[in-house]
């Protein structure tokens, strides 16, 4: 894959822009691709009725082992247990409660549209001085995505189409592996739909394996022209970053990140679990679903954490 610098992705940015495409007051992107006909369509691929988890487990084990990465792994703790009650005796039951401490990007999670930027400016042009502040997003938040995310779910098992368990570190999956990887499923890209990468990157962080050795594998910059080309609503990965880390040495370190939510509006979905749906997909060779997943309703929020689902 070739470098992109900054100039370069100020140039893509400005191409692939759709900024004004929804109204210049626009906070939602590109799920406005997510059309009432979108959700009927995808209600359409429920054919055995059968659901799917696609969220890791909120726990210690998450993908975090180094503070200096500015987040942390969840946290679960117990407030009330073993029958403990303030109450007493004039309460005649007892009841167990706890808390969860987590960051919005700690676990599977979708970005914001305030979660990044490049040059001053947020998605559809807002300066960031405006749009975030130290109380939270004031534009583009995860608020705007609370009736939730339902639509086409189309998997793209990119190591099952190569004929590997996982993608090696810093492998990189560009136009051409999206192409081939809906031409394998006998499927065509539709406006409004939702690509669940599969790199296989998730389940070997959960036996243990660094997965950051060497770079995370995904998609490459150049992706973002196909993506925009095709209508995609959003992408949803099983790795740290959607994209390929690593793969741009020289220039910016995560250029699809800035193209796809700063210019595109693109939804982005990190850290899910697709390992049980694709094996199900290999089984009975239907790779597409209704997707569902809502954020937490966070009020500036720049991330929620999720439990999507797919239901085929």
């Amino acid at each position: 894959m070739p470098v992109i610098d900054m100039d370069g992705v100020r140039d893509l940015g400005r191409e692939l822009s759709n900024w004004g495409r929804w109204g210049d007051d626009d906070q939602r992107g590109t799920l406005n691709l997510i059309t009432p006909e979108c959700v009927s369509a995808a209600a359409g691929t429920v054919r055995r009725g059968v659901t799917f988890g696609l969220s890791i487990p909120a726990d210690e084990t998450g993908p975090y082992s180094s503070p200096d990465s500015g987040r942390f792994n969840p946290i679960h703790t117990m407030t009330r247990y073993r029958g403990d009650n303030p109450q007493g005796e004039f309460w005649d039951f007892c009841s167990s409660e706890d808390m969860l401490i987590l960051g919005t990007h700690s676990s599977t999670h979708f970005d914001a549209l305030a979660h990044l930027w490049y040059d001053d400016l947020l998605y559809n042009g807002r300066h960031h001085d405006d749009a975030v502040t130290a109380w939270g997003a004031v534009h583009c938040s995860i608020q705007n995505l609370v009736a939730g995310v339902v639509s086409r779910g189309v998997l793209l098992d990119i190591p099952r189409l190569r004929g590997v368990e996982h993608l090696p570190p810093g492998s990189e999956v560009g136009p051409a592996d999206l192409d081939a990887a809906f031409d394998a499923v006998r499927l065509a890209p539709r406006p409004g739909d939702v690509l669940l990468l599969r790199t296989g990157t998730y389940p070997r962080q959960r036996r243990g394996a660094d997965v950051g050795q060497g770079g995370s594998p995904g998609l490459t910059w150049e992706c973002a022209r196909w993506i925009r080309d095709h209508g995609i609503a959003a992408v949803c990965a099983d790795n740290f970053a959607v994209e390929a880390l690593g793969a741009n040495p020289g220039g910016p370190m995560i250029p699809f990140h800035m193209l796809a939510i700063r210019d595109m509006g693109l939804l982005l979905g990190e850290m899910f679990d697709f390992e049980q749906l694709a094996e199900d997909c290999a089984a009975d060779g239907v790779h597409e679903c209704m997707f569902v997943a809502s954020p937490l309703n966070i009020p500036g929020g720049v991330g929620s954490p999720l439990n999507p689902v797919a239901i085929k």
